[in-house]
C-alpha cells in the first residue's frame, strides 16, 4: 500500500519543504525569537507554526485549499488578516527598536510557552505563502482517495517536515554568535525586522494572489 502512495508523499514533502526553507515571515518571526529569547523560545514558536501546518495539511486532504483558492472573497480576508498580523509584528518590532525594553525572560511559564507557540501558529496559518504552497501541493493529486494510514503518515510527515525545518532555522539564530551580534545591533535588527514585516504587509495588501 505505502509503495503506491510513496511518490505522492515525497512529492508532497518536498513542495512543502521548499516552501519551509524559503526565507518568509516564519523565518523572519524565528530570527527575532531566536536571537532575543534563546533556543527554547524558538523551538517553541517552531511548534505552532508546525501545529498550523498540520491544520494545513488537514485542509489539503479534505480539498480545502482548492476550495478557498477559488473564493475570491476568502482569498481577500485572508490577505487582510495576513497583513494585518504582520503590521501588528512590525509596529512590535518599532516599539522594540526605539525603546530598547528589557530582554524578555527564559521561558519559564507556561503562559509564557503557550504565548510563543500562539504567534507561530497564527503566523502560520494566515500567512498566504504557506497557503499557496499547499494549494500547489494539492495541485499535485496522487493521494486523493488514500487510505487513512497513508493519510495520517502523509499528516504527520507534514508536522515534522515544518517542525525541523523551521527548527533548523531557529537554532541557527539562537547560536551565540547570532545572539552577541543581536545584542549589539539590537536596535538595527530590530528596525529591520520592522521594515520586513511593514514591507510583507504591504506586499500582501498590493498583490493579486
Amino acid at each position: 500500500m505505502m509503495a503506491e502512495y510513496l511518490p505522492a508523499l515525497l512529492a508532497a514533502w518536498g513542495v512543502q519543504l521548499v516552501g519551509v526553507m524559503s526565507p518568509g515571515p516564519s523565518v523572519a518571526l524565528l530570527l527575532g525569537v531566536g536571537t532575543a529569547q534563546g533556543a527554547r523560545a524558538a523551538l517553541l514558536t517552531c511548534a505552532g507554526i508546525a501545529s498550523a501546518s498540520l491544520v494545513l495539511s488537514v485542509a489539503t486532504v479534505l480539498g480545502l485549499t482548492v476550495i478557498f483558492a477559488q473564493l475570491a472573497e476568502a482569498m481577500v480576508v485572508l490577505k487582510m488578516v495576513g497583513a494585518a498580523y504582520l503590521a501588528w509584528l512590525a509596529w512590535g518590532a518599532v516599539r522594540r527598536a526605539v525603546t530598547l525594553p528589557p530582554l524578555p525572560a527564559p521561558v519559564a511559564t507556561r503562559a509564557t510557552a503557550t504565548r510563543l507557540a500562539r504567534r507561530g501558529f497564527l503566523l502560520q496559518v494566515s500567512n498566504p505563502k504557506a497557503i499557496l504552497f499547499w494549494i500547489a501541493i494539492a495541485s499535485l493529486g496522487g493521494l486523493a482517495g488514500a487510505p487513512w494510514p497513508v493519510i495520517l503518515i502523509f499528516v504527520a510527515g507534514a508536522f515534522l517536515n515544518s517542525f525541523l525545518g523551521h527548527a533548523a532555522w531557529g537554532l541557527v539564530f539562537a547560536a551565540p554568535p547570532m545572539r552577541r551580534a543581536y545584542l549589539s545591533g539590537r536596535r538595527w535588527v530590530e528596525g529591520a525586522l520592522a521594515g520586513f514585516f511593514a514591507f510583507a504587509s504591504f506586499k500582501l495588501l498590493t498583490t493579486r494572489i
